[in-house]
């Protein structure tokens, strides 16, 4: 991706943005909080894998303040803190929440660091895995997203390091979306598609050439969802494609394969099972478990307890590779959020 295209990007956003900050018209602002958090205990046990053969644990805690302009345009600030159990020091990780949010009926902007929670983790895990919610909860960039009767589409752009001397330039941008021809029908189009630029670091010692990385997915499935007796029920098929080059020294490298899902859930229990059969994908931010020709992953979910802002989930994973049937992951999270509680009310027309 060029210097030129990132500033196209950043100028079409940005004036998007101006037109939307323009349309609110209740001069009536709020100061709010909003807390929520992630318990996590998740154990992996991958002989496919070695390395990534490891337990999880660990909290993660997010306190923010939302000074809200009018009803579209918002100013969010806070923190977000990762403790892993029994890690010195106590908060291994803690992010900054600081960004530009605004929101209305169809349309969501965000410009700053803001979580990644519920606008990305759709994506499927052979392109963003999970333990991002874990590692790195936050996009650092820009995202804006159209939401109507017949689907929505989302564009992005992350960056994951800054150019210095010692630090390489990264960053991540993508675009996804579900199209629904008939809001009625069962019938969906879905697409996704990131890409990791690597420029390398600003020294002039010898290094790694110029690299891009990632892939993209293009699925057709039927939502049964509250449509039967069950209160999901999605099956989908498609195909995966990856991206891998360094420039310089090769073009681009375009593994292909084929992927399906199927998920139903009936009150607490649920199943996901995703296979992937095809020639092996490298994609920097995915799961691993798609560099193998052929993989099969069955979720077994059960959510002992669903309140209005907490939910806890069991979790038992059975992965299935060439040579690797064994493999297992066991896990236990807890969602919860208080949602936005407001604080005080103030005259916004002087801060506008």
């Amino acid at each position: 991706m060029s210097h030129k295209f990132t500033l196209l990007f950043f100028i079409s956003i940005l004036s998007g943005t101006t037109a939307f900050a323009q349309q609110g018209d209740e001069k009536q602002g709020s100061l709010d909080v909003h807390f929520n958090g992630l318990g996590y205990m998740d154990n992996r046990e991958y002989s496919a894998f070695v390395p990534r053969s490891r337990t999880y644990s660990g909290t993660r805690t997010m306190i923010d303040f939302g000074i809200n302009l009018d009803s579209l345009n918002h100013f969010i600030i806070g923190v977000n803190g990762q403790h892993e159990f029994g890690g010195k020091p106590f908060w291994v990780n803690t992010d900054p929440v600081a960004y530009y949010h605004y929101q209305s009926q169809k349309w969501t902007f965000n410009v700053g660091e803001f979580p990644r929670e519920g606008l990305l983790t759709q994506y499927p895990r052979a392109l963003l895995n999970d333990t991002l919610r874990y590692e790195r909860p936050n996009v650092q960039g820009l995202l804006t997203s159209l939401h109507t009767q017949y689907g929505y589409e989302t564009i992005w752009i992350d960056w994951v390091s800054r150019q210095t001397l010692t630090d390489r330039e990264q960053f991540l941008f993508g675009d996804g979306g579900t199209y629904i021809p008939n809001p009625k029908g069962p019938f969906f189009l879905s697409h996704y598609f990131l890409l990791l630029h690597d420029a390398g670091d600003a020294s002039n010692g010898p290094q790694a050439g110029i690299s891009d990385n990632g892939g993209a997915q293009i699925r057709v499935g039927l939502d049964f969802s509250h449509r039967t007796v069950f209160d999901s029920l999605k099956v989908d098929i498609g195909g995966m494609i990856s991206l891998e080059r360094t420039r310089g020294i090769d073009g681009f490298k375009i593994p292909k394969g084929f992927v399906a899902s199927a998920y139903l859930s009936y009150h607490r229990f649920a199943f996901f099972d995703e296979v992937y059969a095809g020639q092996g994908s490298h994609i920097d931010y995915g799961d691993s478990f798609y560099e193998k020709t052929f993989y099969n992953r069955l979720d077994i979910i059960y959510s002992p307890f669903i309140y209005k802002r907490l939910k806890g989930q069991f979790i038992i994973s059975l992965h299935q590779s060439p040579g690797f049937t064994g493999d297992s992951q066991q896990a236990f999270r807890l969602i919860y959020d208080v949602g936005r509680k407001k604080l005080v009310k103030f005259k916004s027309d002087n801060l506008l």
